[in-house]
């Protein structure tokens, strides 16, 4: 699978008023404050749960759960963290509940078979070179199946890392560690992911 990176958090002062802002509102059962709200963060939520699952159908599935839990949960809201962390922690619930029920049910899908089995497409013998967009995409897929191979504590540090440029203490308040812990899980995952993509770092 190939998803776009998110864009990086916007952590400007304006935008998290904004946010506390929306909350309040919505606390107040504000349904026009819940729609901007989740136009404003959905973008970011599909395409971190999109990394972590793999799958974009069941991405947006997941995006819509984590902002009904938004809206339930509106009346206990503190800000005493940034919100997008309050949302981070939930879509990672989410998510890791998500992980662990594919593990007690795998899948086994169909289409998902068929699509394995479709044969290499024969290269053109006029073009002498790959072309270079399918080249980056053969390793845009690469690098998602190395991630989806993670275990999930350190998919979700580096999804939050690299694709959402996360601070390290935020990603400690999501995951519930501290920030050398935090450190020490991004370490391993990209250890991990420099050699499941060795041929690629070495061409």
């Amino acid at each position: 699978m190939s998803q776009d990176p998110s864009p990086q958090a916007d952590s400007s002062p304006d935008a998290a008023a904004q946010d506390l802002a929306w909350m309040a509102r919505i606390k107040q059962g504000d349904t026009e404050a819940l729609r901007e709200l989740i136009e404003a963060h959905q973008h970011r939520v599909v395409g971190t749960v999109a990394k972590m699952l793999g799958d974009d159908c069941d991405a947006e599935d997941i995006a819509q759960q984590v902002f009904i839990r938004v809206w339930r949960s509106a009346a206990r809201y503190e800000p005493t963290a940034k919100f997008t962390t309050w949302l981070f922690k939930i879509t990672r619930n989410l998510v890791f509940n998500e992980l662990r029920r594919r593990k007690r049910h795998p899948a086994h899908s169909l289409d998902a078979a068929a699509e394995d089995d479709r044969p290499m497409q024969a290269p053109d013998p006029s073009t002498k070179a790959p072309d270079d967009s399918l080249l980056n995409e053969e390793m845009q897929a690469a690098i998602q199946k190395a991630i989806e191979e993670l275990p999930e504590i350190q998919r979700m540090a580096i999804v939050l890392r690299r694709y959402d440029d996360i601070p390290y203490e935020d990603i400690g308040e999501i995951l519930g560690l501290s920030v050398p812990a935090v450190k020490s899980v991004l370490f391993r995952a990209r250890t991990e992911l420099r050699e499941k993509l060795k041929r690629y770092l070495d061409t």
